[in-house]
């Protein structure tokens, strides 16, 4: 309803002014049209009486009665159907012949009421004896208010020897033109804005009954409700607004869960390390646990507290990647010694599942502008998941070469693979391919979404193909050192 009113109130706006400017442009109008209209006829009286006094028709001293009425009746028509005052002044600006002289078909004594006191003043008598004159005055009070006056010379022989006057007021010309042009805007202006009342009411309901719906979906995502949409049923602004909030509220329903899993994932990582750690240190103050095996769980320990570091680890590292305050410290890094110390830790898992690793002696010696330590997480996270997800008696092979100016690396391992529609999910964070393999049961799916944020930091990326049954491969880039 706001927005109703307030564009009501614009539309009405704008009719006024040009309602406005109408009315001027029509008082303007009307001032030229009546102007000319008296001097026209001012004009057609002054060649007339001018013929009538050349020829001697008629005088201007009234010798002859019966001309005379003649030419007072006519200018008695002439006022009447113009409806404004016609007559004839002496050049001292007194007033000789008017519609007055001529009453009820006799010629009265030169006397009128309404002409005795009306005495022309010499600067307008100058200016009609010259040309013909026009103006907007009350003749200093003579009139009741303001008049047209228009005055053209009557001339006898080249000398200007009278002048008539053609006088209207002002209010009744404006207003008998006016009125008819005021009604018909009027009643056009009211139509046409019922009308837009109308429009813009529709217009208005039709868009803010999405940004309502947006408003009462938004309180469900508030409460944590994250499955209500917005019906999509056009493709102008609000349309594509509406598209990409479903589209945020799908990503937020995806981080919503990742965020539980997460969640869930970490606490359980958490805890069963801890159960573990504790239950058998207990063990060991208690004397459950013989002296004899001691080293045994003291070394189950220890690796459960290594797995409990990386996962802090990994925790620290997302957030401070997230807040931008990661320092990173570049320096020229031997990427391939770096592949195969990493490798190197992974020895006996290596050697436990019968894996064979190709590639490494093809390696060669490949400098990157990089954080060692960094980058070391990128490759032990890499060959970490391939040592994992390779079977029994499979492979992994590495790759590294310079490409387009970069140096590019693969690792791929032979196994299950991951379908495609997975493939660009993988680098999520929170995301696990299969949440119901053993072998990923200790996965926080973090790993490759870090991976990707470091790489992403030293001006490189990672990407990833696979065929399901077949393989899965890693490839990143990296830029060279700079030669010193």
């Amino acid at each position: 309803m706001r927005y109703t009113v307030i564009f009501s109130l614009i539309i009405a706006a704008c009719f006024g002014l040009s309602g406005a400017a109408m009315a001027a442009f029509s008082v303007s109008y009307s001032y030229e049209q009546n102007a000319k209209l008296l001097s026209e006829n001012a004009h057609n009286v002054a060649d007339n009486a001018s013929s009538m006094l050349t020829s001697g028709y008629i005088s201007m001293f009234g010798d002859d009665n019966y001309s005379i009425a003649a030419f007072c009746s006519s200018l008695g028509m002439i006022s009447e159907s113009i409806d404004a005052d016609v007559f004839i002044c002496d050049t001292s600006g007194y007033v000789i012949m008017c519609q007055d002289y001529f009453v009820n078909g006799m010629l009265v004594d030169y006397v009128c009421a309404e002409h005795d006191n009306l005495i022309m003043t010499q600067e307008i008598m100058q200016g009609v004896s010259n040309d013909a004159y026009s103006t907007v005055d009350d003749l200093g009070g003579l009139y009741d208010g303001l008049h047209y006056i228009a005055g053209e010379p009557v001339k006898v022989h080249g000398q200007t020897v009278a002048a008539v006057f053609a006088v209207a007021p002002v209010t009744n010309a404006v207003v008998s033109f006016m009125m008819p042009i005021i009604q018909l805007f009027f009643i056009s202006a009211l139509i046409a804005l019922i009308f837009a009342v109308v429009a813009v009411s529709r217009m208005v309901k039709a868009f803010t009954k999405p940004l309502s719906k947006l408003a009462d979906v938004t309180k469900s995502y508030a409460e944590g409700d994250f499955t209500p949409r917005v019906d999509v049923d056009r493709d102008d602004e609000i349309g594509q607004l509406a598209q990409a909030f479903n589209s945020m509220a799908g990503s937020l329903a995806q981080l919503e869960g990742s965020r539980r899993s997460f969640v869930a994932n970490v606490s359980h990582e958490l805890k069963t390390p801890m159960t573990t750690i504790g239950g058998f240190i207990d063990g060991i103050l208690d004397g459950t646990i013989p002296e004899s095996q001691r080293a045994c769980y003291l070394k189950i320990v220890s690796d459960e507290v290594k797995r409990l570091s990386r996962i802090v680890v990994s925790m620290l590292n997302l957030s401070k990647i997230e807040a931008g305050q990661l320092d990173l410290s570049f320096d020229s890094v031997n990427l391939s010694e770096l592949i195969l110390t990493t490798f190197l830790n992974f020895e006996k898992k290596i050697s436990d599942g019968k894996i064979e690793v190709r590639g490494m002696e093809f390696l060669g010696s490949y400098m990157v502008r990089a954080d060692r330590d960094m980058i070391g997480q990128v490759v032990y996270n890499l060959v970490d998941n391939a040592v994992k997800f390779t079977p029994e008696n499979g492979h992994i092979r590495v790759e590294i070469a310079e490409n387009e100016g970069m140096i590019e690396t693969k690792i791929s391992n032979s196994g299950a693979g991951i379908a495609q529609d997975e493939l660009d999910k993988i680098f999520e964070r929170f995301y696990k391919v299969d949440k119901s393999r053993s072998y990923d049961a200790k996965s926080t799916g973090l790993g490759l979404h870090i991976v990707r944020s470091i790489l992403e930091l030293h001006g490189g990326k990672i990407s990833a193909t696979s065929e399901l049954g077949r393989y899965t491969e890693f490839i990143f880039t990296l830029p060279p050192a700079q030669n010193k």
